[in-house]
């Protein structure tokens, strides 16, 4: 429990915190923008959802899935309409929002924008990546390499500080385990609480089969709230997870996302694990 209270708050654009003895924040939304509508019908439903279970909520979606199996992938609807949904899904939902960046340019143009940015778990080795998004001053979510031991993520704790910016997540998405698969060591979250930093949990990537479907992703959906049950347990201070209408259909991580029909169930069960965890 006192590792729980050592860990640094991150504020989130003057909103609320993360880390400490508070309930956990939930960071969720499609995979990738795929309209302004879609975004910003999610978003206030997930949004309502949580104001209802006192869940701090960071809306998540991506304008570029750079890292896909296939050429013929698709990637999304590019950074100016990405950026530009994002910023109209802060105005009309009222939440704070965070996407992914893939190269050290990318980092100034997003940050006008989002409160938050994020590091796919390919990249969080890229020194310039670390360092452009380093240098924004905004509160920035790492994922921890799928190849990576999670004490070697000091390295990345590391790099924050040089910079002068403290408002690191740490973010657990797994770890590769043999071909086409994952493995999540609940070890990982207390190696790398004395850090100091908040932790996250990516519920859904974490149960991907990467190129499991030949030129795309597979995924194990139904593992994904045992999976969160456990993280929770440990003790996170955030869940990612990706959240769609009709995860079967969509663009890119159907097969992990969770149905968007199923979150306030799957939340009320988090929230009574979390209370346990942060009140005894």
């Amino acid at each position: 429990m006192s590792l729980i209270k050592e860990v640094k708050k991150v504020e989130i654009s003057n909103k609320f915190t993360i880390g400490g003895t508070q309930r956990f924040t939930l960071i969720a939304g499609p995979c990738a923008i795929e309209s302004e509508e879609m975004s910003i019908r999610v978003a206030k439903k997930i949004k309502a959802i949580c104001d209802k279970l006192n869940i701090n909520y960071v809306f998540k979606s991506s304008f570029d899935k750079a890292n896909r199996s296939s050429v013929f992938s698709a990637r999304g609807i590019g950074m100016e309409k990405g950026l530009a949904i994002l910023a109209k899904v802060k105005e009309e939902v009222g939440v704070p929002v965070i996407t992914d960046i893939h190269e050290p340019w990318q980092a100034a143009e997003v940050a006008k924008v989002v409160d938050m940015l994020q590091i796919p778990a390919f990249l969080c080795r890229q020194t310039d990546l670390i360092v452009a998004a380093a240098e924004t001053g905004l509160p920035v979510n790492v994922k921890k390499g799928q190849f990576l031991a999670p004490w070697d993520a000091k390295n990345i704790v590391t790099k924050f500080k040089e910079m002068g910016n403290d408002k690191l997540l740490l973010c657990e998405r797994g770890t590769t385990f043999g071909y086409n698969n994952f493995v999540v060591d609940m070890r990982s979250f207390l190696e790398m609480r004395p850090f100091g930093y908040p932790i996250v949990f990516d519920a859904t990537h974490s149960v991907q089969i990467p190129g499991g479907q030949g030129t795309s992703t597979g995924g194990n959906r139904e593992y994904v709230f045992p999976l969160m049950r456990a993280a929770l347990a440990v003790g996170v201070d955030a869940i990612f997870a990706e959240v769609h209408e009709d995860p079967d259909n969509a663009p890119c991580d159907g097969p992990n996302m969770l149905k968007l029909d199923d979150l306030e169930e799957i939340l009320t069960k988090a929230v009574m694990i979390d209370d346990i965890v942060k009140t005894s």
